[in-house]
C-alpha cells in the first residue's frame, strides 16, 4: 500500500478491499454454478441470495447478469435494457456478472467476465480478456501522470481501436468509464430505486452537486464536465471491450489520493483479483 496513505486511511481502505474481494468471491461461486439454460434473471438472483447470505443488505446497484451478444450490450438503446432478461446461457456463451454490494458502509462495484464450459478454447474471449490487461495499465499510468479524465478516456478510445474493438463502456449513462464510490451508512436495510440503492445515489448526487461548484465531476466520461485532473478519492473503473457480439470487460476499485509522488498518487486497491491473477499465469 503507499507510504503516504495515514493509519485511517489504510483502515477505511481495508473495508473496501474486504468487500470487494467479497463481490469477486461472489462473482467466481456463481460463475461456478452458470450451466446451460440458467437465465440472466436466475444469475442475477443467485448474485443476491450469495451476497445477502453474507450479510450484505445494501447496494450502490443490484446485480447485472448479461449472456451473449448482450455482453457487448448489442442494440442497447435506454437503460432499461441493461436490466437482467430472460436469456439463456448456452454452452461457449460469454457472460458478465456486474454487482455492486454496500458492506459495514464500504462500497464496491465489480464486472467479472467468463465463457460456459469452454475451459480456455474461446479464442475470440480469450483474447478479449487478455486485451484488458493493457488498459488497466494505461489507465493507472496516466492518471498518475494527472491528465485530465476526458483526456485518459480518449486514449482508452484509441488503445481499443488499434486493438479492433468497439468501446462498449460509451453505452452506460453519460459514456461512462468510472464513477466514484464512497462510504454509506451502515443500515441493516436501504431501499432502492430502479436498481440503485438510494444511499449511494444520495452520495454520488451530492458528490456531482460539490463538483459542479467547483469544476469536477464523479462520472468519468467523454463530455467536457470530465475535462479536468483525477480527483483524489476512489473510482470504480470498468473498461469494456466489444467484438462482433462479445463483450468483456474488468471493473474494480481505483485509489487516487493527492501526494506529489507517483507512486503513491494513484493505484489499484488490489491486485489479487481474478483478471489480475489470469494474466500472471499467461505472463
Amino acid at each position: 500500500m503507499a507510504s503516504a496513505v495515514t493509519a485511517e486511511q489504510a483502515a477505511e481502505l481495508r473495508g473496501f478491499r474486504s468487500v470487494q474481494r467479497l463481490a469477486y468471491e461472489c462473482a467466481e461461486a456463481v460463475a461456478a454454478r452458470l450451466r446451460p439454460g440458467v437465465t440472466e434473471r436466475e444469475a442475477a438472483r443467485m448474485q443476491r441470495e450469495w451476497l445477502r447470505a453474507r450479510g450484505v443488505r445494501d447496494w450502490f446497484h443490484l446485480p447485472f447478469a448479461w449472456f451473449g451478444d448482450r455482453t457487448a450490450f448489442t442494440g442497447f438503446r435506454i437503460p432499461l435494457q441493461f436490466f437482467p432478461t430472460n436469456r439463456a446461457l448456452a454452452e461457449g456463451m460469454p457472460y458478465i456478472l456486474d454487482m455492486a454490494p454496500v458492506h459495514r458502509g464500504f462500497t464496491a462495484d465489480v464486472g467479472y467476465s467468463g465463457c460456459l464450459g469452454t475451459d480456455g478454447t474461446n479464442p475470440l474471449h480469450d483474447k478479449l480478456l487478455a486485451d484488458l490487461r493493457a488498459h488497466r495499465e494505461l489507465i493507472l499510468r496516466e492518471v498518475r501522470e494527472r491528465r485530465s479524465l476526458r483526456e485518459i478516456y480518449e486514449d482508452v478510445d484509441r488503445l481499443m481501436v488499434r486493438q479492433g474493438y468497439e468501446n462498449r463502456h460509451r453505452a452506460y449513462p453519460f459514456g461512462v468509464i468510472a464513477h466514484k464510490i464512497d462510504r454509506v451508512k451502515d443500515r441493516r436495510w436501504s431501499p432502492h430505486v430502479l436498481g440503485f440503492g438510494t444511499q449511494a445515489l444520495k452520495g454520488l448526487a451530492s458528490d456531482a452537486l460539490h463538483g459542479h461548484r467547483e469544476g469536477w465531476s464523479p462520472l468519468w466520461s467523454p463530455y467536457g464536465f470530465s475535462d479536468h485532473p483525477p480527483r483524489p478519492g476512489l473510482w470504480a473503473v470498468e473498461p469494456h471491450l466489444g467484438f462482433r457480439g462479445t463483450g468483456a470487460k474488468f471493473e474494480e476499485i481505483l485509489v487516487v489520493t493527492d501526494s506529489r509522488d507517483p507512486a503513491e498518487s494513484a493505484f489499484w486497491l488490489d491486485d489479487d483479483l481474478p483478471h489480475v491473477r489470469r494474466w500472471a499465469k499467461g505472463a
